[in-house]
């Protein structure tokens, strides 16, 4: 494969040059890029767009590595990450990594392979391995979960006191046996709201049992048979992501249950569709939109100033919903 040299060498003309040639400068004599270009169709030269662009930057690429490109949360994330980089003039490369760490694992080398400028994550588990990324030294940002391998700036949500505040008010409305369908051990989010459960039922005088908990993918399939498992014990379910809400839905209505008169319903995340069902879905809201914007400025600050400054973590507040599938 021919290289910039080789075109140099043959237009009998410098490597900078023939840069500023294939870049369109004016400032180079018109003979001088007719022998660079040329050379380019002798050769079959074709210039390293990526590169070139990361060096001008006038169109660099972002990656964004989220969980589940289905779950109108990330979708959400996806949406406020690419306001703000398209405004500063970046594109957004969006990987759906499935919740798998070796799917994750390959996005994660090729961002480093194709010298991507940054990269925003929210990583499988804690120890998601992201070395590919920091031998190139290339800025990291992960979003709604930590990642302990790395340190790079993080954007949260406060997750374990909007558990806790979930549980105390389903307390509060006379629900006794409160359930919790969590997400997978390892993965932080899910670890933080189940710790938030366990706050709110002491808070409450209630005691944890673990009969009462089911611990699942965060998928529909997995809230549904974790219902399913729950139902017959639990009068009340805190359930950690609205697609998980879809599947304990479904398998209530399988048994002909109603959400708040039968068994009290809160869900994390304000769905497009939690209200449009009856009774509408009390839901844990989280400022997904404002977490992906944050998330991309943290970088694009990254990729501005490689210094040494600390990583930062901002840790968002999110906002309990109340509707009537919470409402005995």
């Amino acid at each position: 494969m021919a290289t910039i040299s080789d075109v140099a060498a043959l237009a009998g003309v410098s490597t900078a040059t023939v840069s500023r040639a294939l870049n369109g400068k004016s400032t180079v004599d018109p003979v001088l890029a007719e022998r660079v270009a040329r050379a380019v169709e002798e050769l079959g030269y074709t210039p390293n767009g990526l590169a070139r662009s990361l060096r001008r930057r006038e169109t660099a690429v972002l990656a964004l590595i989220i969980s589940d490109v289905e779950n109108p949360f990330f979708t959400a994330i996806a949406r406020g990450v690419e306001d703000t980089a398209q405004a500063a003039g970046f594109s957004v490369m969006l990987c759906n990594s499935d919740e798998n760490t070796a799917k994750e694992r390959r996005y994660v080398e090729v961002a480093a392979q194709e010298r991507l400028a940054g990269v925003i994550m929210s990583p499988t588990t804690g120890d998601s391995d992201v070395r590919p990324l920091t031998t190139h030294r290339t800025p990291i940002v992960t979003v709604d979960r930590r990642l302990g391998s790395a340190e790079c700036d993080a954007v949260l949500v406060d997750s374990r006191a909007a558990a806790r505040e979930a549980v105390r008010h389903l307390a509060a409305q006379g629900y006794e046996r409160i359930g919790c369908i969590a997400g997978p051990p390892g993965v932080t989010t899910a670890d933080e709201r189940l710790d938030g459960y366990r706050d709110g039922l002491r808070d409450a005088g209630r005691k944890y049992s673990a009969k009462l908990v089911r611990r699942c993918e965060f998928r529909e399939a997995g809230g549904h048979e974790a219902a399913t498992q729950l139902l017959p014990k639990a009068d009340a379910l805190l359930v950690s992501s609205s697609t998980m809400s879809v599947g304990v839905l479904q398998a209530m209505a399988e048994r002909g249950l109603r959400s708040g008169r039968d068994v009290g319903i809160v869900s994390f995340d304000d769905a497009p569709w939690a209200t449009l069902i009856s009774p509408a879905l009390t839901v844990v809201a989280q400022p997904a939109h404002a977490m992906g914007q944050l998330a991309a400025r943290l970088l694009l600050d990254r990729i501005g100033d490689r210094g040494a400054r600390p990583a930062t973590t901002t840790t968002m507040a999110a906002q309990l919903i109340v509707r009537g599938s919470s409402t005995p």
